[in-house]
């Protein structure tokens, strides 16, 4: 079974692929490498000792798309590309709205074309907007604060759309909380182009001296010590939530929606700390203001996955801490010295 991964060089993308091959699969990777490297993927191969196909091409651009599948039968897709950056979203929305927008409707047109009606959708936590209680269920109201999570709900509402059109489409909806931790081998793991964007990347690259101290947006919050709680989940816990999705979707159930998360939150100076024991390296941070399109706490539900998928995340934030930084300390350029 073929199973082509778009932004499969990216973070989440890289580790799904392991897992995909893992399990047997062919593995088709279209990735534009606008935020990512080939080097993951020759690291994939090499972590696994399998092959897979890798095509530098862009969903903005139909006809590179199209002639991935004139060569590949493609079974199912794992749609991951797009721009992902909530306060660069924030600033540059038209960008957002385009490069997201845009290239997943010429992934689905071409699909269509094709007959390929198998996508799991990386979707986010975002997409619930400022949850009114916690933890979050898959059937609570849906919002957005900022652009980024705007594209990630009017995908979501294409895909259920194209779904009411047409029942032969078989449609997972992922919504991930946030993702940390690299692979255990310390070969790939997350490697943001610039200033990372994320919270546990900085604090690696201050862990490994490439960056001076954490920059803490915000300690007002309404939250047990000021700052932001959130639901970490390590990066294969979340890829092998694709892997138990797609026996799913094979059963043509139409459209299913899931969160991806552990279930409790961890606020980012329980981060910090939790950065320090594993590295045995002292964490500077500043606190500075809160980002705009920020919220207080969120953190998943994740009963439905489990019940349904029989998926539940069981790494600890220990293992989170420890794998990041075993890929940091092991690689603290990135794939850029490679």
């Amino acid at each position: 079974m073929k199973i082509l991964v778009t932004g499969g060089a990216g973070y989440i993308g890289s580790h799904t692929c392991i897992e995909l091959l893992n399990e047997n699969y062919d593995v088709v990777v279209l990735d534009n490498l606008s935020n990512s490297s080939e080097e993951s993927l020759k690291r994939v191969k090499s972590i696994t000792g399998k092959h897979l196909e890798f095509y530098k091409a862009d969903l903005l651009d139909k006809e590179q798309v199209t002639a991935i599948f004139l060569n590949h039968k493609i079974d199912a897709v794992i749609h991951f590309a797009g721009l992902k950056a909530v306060g660069e979203s924030v600033t540059i929305p038209l960008k957002y709205f385009h490069n997201n927008i845009t290239g997943t409707l010429n992934l689905l047109e071409v699909m269509n074309d094709f007959n390929v009606k198998n996508i799991v959708f990386s979707s986010s936590a975002t997409v619930y907007g400022d949850p009114s209680s916690l933890p979050i269920k898959e059937n609570f109201p849906l919002s957005a604060t900022n652009p980024y999570g705007r594209t990630k709900l009017m995908i979501e509402e294409i895909l259920q759309d194209i779904y009411r059109s047409d029942k032969n489409w078989n449609i997972a909806l992922l919504r991930y909380f946030n993702p940390v931790g690299a692979h255990e081998s310390g070969k790939i793991g997350e490697d943001p182009f610039g200033i990372p964007n994320n919270l546990v990347p900085y604090i690696s690259q201050v862990a490994v001296g490439v960056l001076p101290r954490v920059s803490v947006y915000g300690d007002d919050y309404d939250t047990p010590d000021g700052t932001g709680v959130r639901d970490y989940i390590h990066v294969v816990d979340l890829a092998l939530g694709h892997i138990k999705t797609l026996p799913k979707l094979f059963t043509s159930p139409g459209v299913v929606i899931y969160n991806l998360g552990t279930g409790f939150g961890y606020s980012v100076l329980e981060m910090i700390k939790g950065f320090e024991a594993a590295s045995d390296k002292k964490i500077p941070y500043k606190v500075c203001e809160r980002r705009p399109g920020d919220i207080a706490a969120c953190w998943a539900d994740p009963v439905k996955a489990k019940e349904e998928l029989f998926w539940e995340a069981d790494k600890t934030l220990i293992d989170m801490c420890r794998d990041t930084w075993k890929w940091q300390k092991n690689n603290p350029n990135g794939y850029r010295e490679s």
